[in-house]
């Protein structure tokens, strides 16, 4: 059994800066968990498990409020900056409160990169966002017949697209085979990666602590300065 101190060193590790990545967060809430599933007596995961979801709760419900405070048309640059915040802006996803759908924000993921694109004399356009969170692409110009600059530029892809909407399982570029496809999870295959979820016990089994949300709803106005 591990020294409370060494427990607490590794335990605190994760607050010693800005937790800029949500699928991190998640992934370190879930390892915590284990860890005190292993110190305590039987019962200590289900109670970590309930306060996780206390506190999911609480400063969800806190969001909530600043999200209805934020969205009027005189609010437009709070709102922008928020959203702009990868931080917030992967917490308003899990909470189900981006204002902006995925594909929105897959179009701005693309916006972003299109200057390096121009780089290697191509381009990309967005064919479509399935209900399954799949990102449908196509390269135009060298991008696309160039070995070399076609993985080059779908690596920015993959990483401007994971960040902008962390929700997206793949992304598929017409052109490319299925296997070369970007996977939005950086190559995990399980369903809730980045999120703390409960054993397999028959009881909420698989249910996750910290949900991605598949899309955001339609109801939080966006001011027209933003959209």
């Amino acid at each position: 059994m591990p020294e409370a101190s060494d427990h607490n060193t590794r335990a605190g590790a994760a607050f010693d800066g800005p937790m800029a990545d949500v699928h991190e967060a998640g992934a370190r809430v879930e390892a915590l968990i284990a860890e005190l599933a292993e110190l305590g007596p039987h019962g200590t995961r289900s109670k970590a498990e309930e306060l996780v979801r206390v506190l999911v709760g609480l400063y969800g419900e806190a969001l909530e409020r600043v999200m209805r405070t934020v969205t009027g048309a005189e609010a437009a640059e709070v709102l922008h900056r928020l959203t702009t915040d990868d931080l917030v802006s992967g917490l308003l996803i899990v909470h189900d409160l981006h204002p902006l759908g995925t594909a929105d924000r897959v179009l701005g993921a693309l916006e972003e990169v299109r200057p390096h694109l121009g780089l290697h004399d191509g381009g990309v356009e967005l064919v479509g966002v399935d209900p399954s969170g799949v990102v449908r692409l196509r390269l135009e110009g060298t991008c696309h017949g160039c070995p070399s600059s076609r993985l080059t530029v779908t690596g920015a892809i993959e990483r401007a697209i994971t960040r902008a909407a962390p929700e997206v399982t793949r992304v598929d570029v017409e052109g490319l085979d299925h296997d070369d496809g970007i996977d939005g999870r950086a190559g995990r295959h399980d369903h809730h990666h980045g999120t703390a979820s409960e054993p397999s016990n028959g009881h909420g089994a698989g249910r996750p602590l910290l949900q991605i949300q598949r899309r955001p709803p339609g109801p939080c106005p966006v001011p027209e300065e933003i959209s």
